[in-house]
């Protein structure tokens, strides 16, 4: 069975020969840019290295996907926001694009283009996804992701002034997040009529941590329900942090999987959402994948499989410095200790 033919049953909940290690995040790694002699900057600016990156762990361990873009600030640039790629940085260097200007100080200042298919980098993600597909696409799934509406809103304004006004005026945050879902659901479409494979919606502002169940419930969840139901299936809703108390929500949210990273208690999650839910997870990308012994990473694969994950993948993006030794060790325990019956 290929990759792309077990990814496939799993999002169908067919039975497939074993669990998938892959994931619906970033994953290039230090390794996957020296393969191509890359600076980590170009693979953010230019469509072919995008795309050469996004393969690269495939092809170096049989990382068994291959996701574009690795960065956060697609969407803000779409809307008005200015980036830092950090062009001047060497080779060695690894430094994540920032938004470096915000696109609107109220959200009543948001305007949103039109034919958002030929703003910013979305041409050059869909030439990168076009790029994957010729690649590996015969064998290996191509996915890209977007940010969910409350993550997007902290790109394009001042994120502690969308923090107050959460809580103190919430009927204007909630019209901001009525526009930006309907500009996400569109991206979102777009990236899936170019034929990926399935599509991740990021809402990495939005766990425990950050904000209680309540405003979860009641600013968040409408709205990520209003994006997953104009999206077409599969789709994977990733919440970093702290996410034991709302994964109900999670699931209530319409997304055919959701991932949680390594504070989620997996096994009480499994309990709680039944045989049904689809659950990606909970390998933490830098604590385990990156600092730990390959026994660390053989111990939290098969802490995560018993704990009743549907597919073992990071916590987040796979943080790029992480050892050859250590990715190998990852997939290979996935095979090991993921087969089924």
């Amino acid at each position: 069975m290929t990759p792309k033919e077990r990814i496939r049953k799993i999002f169908s909940r067919e039975k497939p020969d074993r669990l998938a290690c892959f994931s619906g995040m970033g994953n290039v790694t230090v390794e996957g840019l020296k393969k191509y002699d890359y600076a980590f900057y170009e693979i953010h600016l230019d469509a072919e290295k995008m795309a050469n990156a996004a393969c690269s762990s495939y092809e170096l361990y049989g990382f068994e996907c291959a996701v574009a873009p690795f960065d956060l600030g697609v969407e803000a640039e779409v809307l008005g926001a200015e980036m830092n790629f950090y062009t001047h940085k060497g080779k060695e260097d690894i430094v994540y694009p920032t938004v470096k200007k915000k696109a609107i100080n109220e959200p009543e200042d948001l305007n949103v283009p039109e034919k958002i298919e030929e703003k910013g980098r979305v041409p050059l993600v869909l030439k990168a996804l076009e790029i994957m597909q010729k690649r590996v696409g015969e064998e290996v799934p191509i996915a890209t992701y977007i940010l969910g509406p409350y993550t997007l809103a902290g790109q394009i304004m001042d994120l502690e002034k969308l923090l107050k006004m959460s809580f103190k005026n919430p009927d204007r945050i909630n019209e901001l997040l009525s526009q930006l879902t309907d500009f996400l659901a569109e991206l979102g479409r777009i990236y899936q009529d170019a034929g990926i494979d399935y599509l991740t919606v990021r809402e990495m502002g939005a766990p425990t941590d950050v904000l209680s169940p309540r405003m979860f419930k009641n600013l968040i969840l409408p709205h990520l329900k209003e994006l997953f139901l104009k999206l077409k299936e599969p789709t994977v809703l990733h919440i970093c942090g702290d996410t034991n108390m709302i994964v109900e929500l999670m699931w209530q949210s319409g997304a055919t999987a959701i991932s949680v990273e390594q504070k989620n208690d997996v096994a009480k999650t499994r309990e709680k959402l039944g045989e049904e839910a689809i659950i990606f997870g909970n390998i933490d990308p830098y604590g385990t994948l990156v600092l730990g012994t390959p026994e660390d990473i053989r111990n939290a694969v098969k802490k995560a499989i018993v704990g009743g994950v549907s597919s073992v993948w990071p916590g987040c993006d796979i943080w790029p410095a992480v050892s050859k030794e250590n990715m190998l060790t990852f997939v290979e325990a996935v095979k090991e200790f993921g087969k089924l019956q």
